[in-house]
C-alpha cells in the first residue's frame, strides 16, 4: 500500500450522543456500514433490569433489523410475545361493561420490554463502543466541514475529553440539546394529557385473583394489543414476556411543571391513591385492580413536536426522538428510531464518507416525509381516543361511533404502515 493511500482507507468515525435504543441501533447500523462508532451516554451503566420502564410494540421491519444486528437472532424472538391482534374497545364506566369497536387480526407486531431490548442491543456491540458516564457538553464543526469535534465530561473523574469524528449523530431524545443548537425556536408541544403507566410482575403468582380476573376480562392477552376507550380518556393493555402486564392510562389535564431534563413526573403517594380511586370509577374492576396492584406506577407528560423541515446540518444528523418527538398512540417512536438507524447506515455505506453530504441528504429525503406524516397521525389518534376536538370531525363518542369512525382507530391507519423504503427493498 502506498503511503498516500492511508487516508483513503481509514475507517470513518461517528460519535453518537445518547445510549438509548436509537443510539445503540445507530451504532449497529454504522458498524455494519464499516464505520468506527463511539456512543456517549450520561448514565453510569446499563439499565439494571428494574420493572419501571416501557413496553414496546415492534413492527416487522424493525424486528428484521434488530435480528440482523444480533449474533443470536433467536434471543430476540424468545424475549418477545406476539401482538397479532389490534383491538379497540369501548367501556361503559357506569355499567362496567366493554364491547369491541374495531379489530385487526393481521397486526403482526411483537411486544418487548424496553429494558430487555436495550440489553440485547447493548450486549451485541463490541465492549468499547458505549462510553457510560460521559455527559455531552458541546460540539463544533470545522470551518472546512471536514470534521466535527465533540466535548464531553467523564462523570466519575470530572475530566473533560474531546473526540474528533466525521459525523455527529444526535440520539439525545425529545429534549435534544443538539437539536436546540440548530433550532432554538422549536419547542415541544403539550398534547393536553399525561399518561400513567406501569408494569405488573406476576411471575411469583400466576394464579392470583388479579391475573385470573384480567385474563378473563381480556382473554387474548399474550396475543392482543388492547385499547380501552371511554368518554374523554383511554387506556392500553398488553402482556410482556417473563410474566408481566404492561398498562397505560391517558388523562386529560393542564400541563404540569417539569423539573429537570425529563418528561417523567415524580409522583406522590396521594397522586397514586387518586389514580386508584379514579380507576375504580372509570374501568372494569379487573383493570382497576391490576393498576392498584402495580408497584411504582409513574407518569409521563405527553409531548410531540411539529415536523421539522430538515434532519441534518453539515456533519450533524438527528435521529429518533431528537428528530421526531411523537406521541405513543401509533407505536412509532421506537420503530421510527430503528428505521432511522437502518436507513442512515445504508445511505452512509452507499455514498461513503467522501460524499457525507449526499448520504445525509438521501437519508433526509427518505425519512422526513415518512416521520412527518406519522407524527401527525399519532397526534390525531391521541386526540380522537382522548375525546379532544379536531377540525375535520366531531368529537369521538365510543357509544355512538360509526364503523367508519372506528376504522381510523386502528394502527394500520398510520401512513406508510407497511411500506418498505426503496433503499431497503431486497434486504428484508
Amino acid at each position: 500500500m502506498e503511503a498516500g493511500d492511508s487516508k483513503n482507507t481509514r475507517k470513518p468515525k461517528a460519535v453518537v450522543v445518547g445510549g438509548s435504543i436509537a443510539g445503540l441501533s445507530c451504532a449497529h447500523a454504522l458498524i455494519e456500514a464499516g464505520w468506527d462508532v463511539v456512543v456517549l451516554e450520561k448514565s453510569t451503566g446499563p439499565p439494571s433490569g428494574s420493572l419501571t420502564g416501557a413496553g414496546l410494540g415492534l413492527d416487522p421491519l424493525a424486528r428484521h433489523f434488530i435480528q440482523s444486528w444480533l449474533q443470536q437472532p433467536q434471543l430476540f424472538h424468545d424475549s418477545t410475545l406476539p401482538l397479532s391482534i389490534d383491538q379497540n374497545q369501548a367501556t361503559d364506566s357506569e355499567k362496567k361493561i366493554s364491547w369491541t369497536l374495531t379489530r385487526d387480526e393481521n397486526f403482526n407486531f411483537r411486544a418487548a420490554h424496553w429494558v430487555h431490548l436495550h440489553g440485547l442491543l447493548f450486549r451485541a456491540l463490541p465492549f468499547h463502543v458505549v462510553q457510560w458516564g460521559h455527559y455531552f457538553l458541546s460540539f463544533f464543526i470545522s470551518d472546512d466541514k471536514a470534521f466535527v469535534q465533540v466535548t464531553a465530561k467523564v462523570l466519575h473523574t470530572e475530566k473533560t475529553i474531546e473526540i474528533v469524528a466525521d459525523l455527529l449523530i444526535a440520539a439525545d431524545g425529545s429534549l435534544s440539546k443538539i437539536r436546540q443548537t440548530f433550532l432554538p425556536n422549536v419547542k415541544l408541544r403539550y398534547t393536553g394529557y399525561c399518561a400513567w403507566r406501569g408494569v405488573l410482575d406476576f411471575s411469583e403468582d400466576e394464579n392470583s385473583d388479579t391475573i385470573v380476573g384480567i385474563r378473563k376480562a381480556y382473554p387474548e392477552l399474550g396475543n392482543c394489543l388492547y385499547f380501552d376507550i371511554t368518554n374523554g380518556t383511554h387506556s392500553v393493555l398488553y402482556e410482556l414476556p417473563n410474566k408481566r402486564m404492561n398498562w397505560l392510562w391517558y388523562v386529560n389535564q393542564p400541563e404540569p411543571e417539569l423539573k429537570g431534563n425529563s418528561v417523567t413526573l415524580k409522583v406522590s403517594s396521594e397522586m397514586i391513591e387518586q389514580l386508584h380511586e379514579e380507576a375504580e370509577k372509570t374501568w372494569v374492576p379487573e383493570l382497576a385492580r391490576l393498576m392498584k396492584e402495580t408497584k411504582e406506577p409513574f407518569m409521563n407528560v405527553i409531548y410531540d413536536c411539529d415536523p421539522l423541515e430538515q434532519l441534518f446540518w453539515d456533519n450533524v444528523v438527528l435521529v429518533g426522538d431528537a428528530a421526531h418527538p411523537t406521541t405513543p398512540h401509533g407505536l412509532r417512536s421506537t420503530n421510527m428510531s430503528i428505521l432511522d438507524a437502518a436507513i442512515l447506515g445504508r445511505c452512509l455505506a452507499k455514498r461513503g464518507v467522501e460524499n457525507l453530504g449526499l448520504a445525509l441528504a438521501e437519508f433526509q429525503s427518505i425519512q422526513l416525509p415518512v416521520v412527518s406524516k406519522q407524527v401527525l397521525q399519532a397526534r390525531r389518534l391521541g386526540r380522537i381516543k382522548q375525546g379532544l376536538a379536531l377540525p375535520d370531525r366531531k368529537i369521538f363518542d365510543p357509544k355512538t361511533a360509526t364503523p367508519e369512525e372506528c376504522q381510523e382507530l386502528q394502527q394500520k391507519s398510520m401512513p406508510f404502515f407497511a411500506d418498505v423504503p426503496s433503499l431497503l427493498v431486497g434486504s428484508t
